[in-house]
């Protein structure tokens, strides 16, 4: 399992191709026997696909939608991409992919995860966001007859909400279990979901109306920045405990930059020692470079989709030296403490720094 999770892409060819909205599609794999294991996933996981465009490799995340599997792997998966404006992978997964196409696809990374338990469970989402909350709850609420799921989403509009259907039918199937809330942000009704959107000041009002907020076992944040910062601080004004909150945020934009900003890393001449799938090496970083960018160099199988500090792909345990780090949205406090760093974030600070990919 270690060489799959580190840079181990495997062919998948594509069975289907669902239009979600007019701009998202659901992609549907096909796992071989001899890859379902490898493919095994705990509800809420990502996975990246890669494409080439002119020799340059492109990868990009994408949550699994699919409910997880069991101890035999997934003889399927489906993960659910959005377009973005100038994006590099979207436009061709929703203008040129179609079924029997083959795509390379990294194994299941991730640690925003639920697995099923009994308790009360709530999430707030945003947009895209609905993706692994969807396995999440599927999931569980299939697994676990103990448990239920509170959803409270933020769309647009109705006709960009994503997966509509599949959330009409688990409430269909589960009537006392699932609790769902729709908000749309441009789009006023005269009845049916709430308009308007869901920021701090709103969330700390909504929350304690529409459920006792503090028995939850556990809260899941997902979608832009902005939502997900805004109803953990919402959360924490109600008395939730940090460790009852969990997030996985998909889009970063400008307004993280008075939030965390980065301070220059000092100047100093470090070396890099990176032990990954069981072998290890030493490098000089060069001046500017990550540590990642400088394993990259010389283990090109080394971990990394987003490079952006949001996946969490590239995580490694920082066994000596410190590191100075740009921004952190994929790390939980316990994470960090424990020792763990973003290697695509991460500056050297003294000469020697020594990072563990296998840990």
């Amino acid at each position: 399992m270690a060489a799959a999770r580190h840079g181990v892409f495997h062919p998948l060819r594509v069975t289907a191709v669902d239009r979600l909205t007019d701009d998202s599609v659901a992609l549907t794999f096909a796992v071989p026997p001899g890859l379902r294991a490898v493919f095994r996933h705990a509800p809420g996981q990502h996975l990246a696909l890669r494409r080439r465009v002119d020799g340059e490799e492109i990868r990009r995340n994408y949550s699994i939608c699919g409910p997880a599997p069991g101890p035999e792997g997934p003889a399927s998966l489906r993960v659910a991409v959005r377009l973005v404006d100038g994006g590099a992978f979207s436009p061709y997964a929703l203008k040129e992919l179609a079924a029997g196409d083959t795509v390379e696809v990294l194994p299941p990374a991730g640690r925003f995860v639920l697995q099923p338990r009994p308790g009360h469970f709530a999430a707030v989402v945003g947009g895209s966001g609905i993706t692994p909350v969807l396995c999440m709850l599927t999931t569980l609420l299939a697994r676990e007859p103990r448990a239920r799921f509170t959803l409270i989403r933020s769309d647009r509009t109705s006709a960009s909400t994503m997966f509509l259907d599949e959330i009409a039918d688990l409430k269909d199937r589960y009537p006392g279990r699932l609790q769902v809330v729709q908000t749309l942000s441009r789009e006023e009704r005269q009845a049916g979901p709430v308009s308007g959107r869901l920021d701090e000041q709103r969330l700390v009002t909504l929350l304690p109306a529409l459920l006792p907020v503090e028995p939850v076992a556990g809260w899941y944040l997902c979608g832009p920045y902005g939502l997900v910062r805004g109803a953990e601080r919402a959360l924490r004004t109600l008395g939730v405990p940090r460790e009852r909150i969990h997030q996985e945020i998909f889009h970063v934009g400008g307004e993280v930059a008075a939030d965390r900003p980065a301070s220059p890393a000092p100047a100093v001449h470090s070396t890099v020692t990176a032990h990954l799938d069981g072998r290890s090496g030493s490098w000089p970083v060069r001046e500017g470079e990550t540590l990642l960018e400088t394993v990259l160099r010389n283990r090109p199988d080394a971990p990394y989709a987003c490079k952006g500090g949001v996946c969490g792909t590239c995580r490694a345990f920082l066994a000596e030296g410190e590191v100075r780090m740009d921004r952190n949205f994929a790390l939980e406090e316990e994470e960090l403490a424990a020792g763990y760093v973003l290697a695509c974030q991460s500056h050297p600070v003294t000469e020697q720094v020594e990072l563990d990919f296998d840990r």
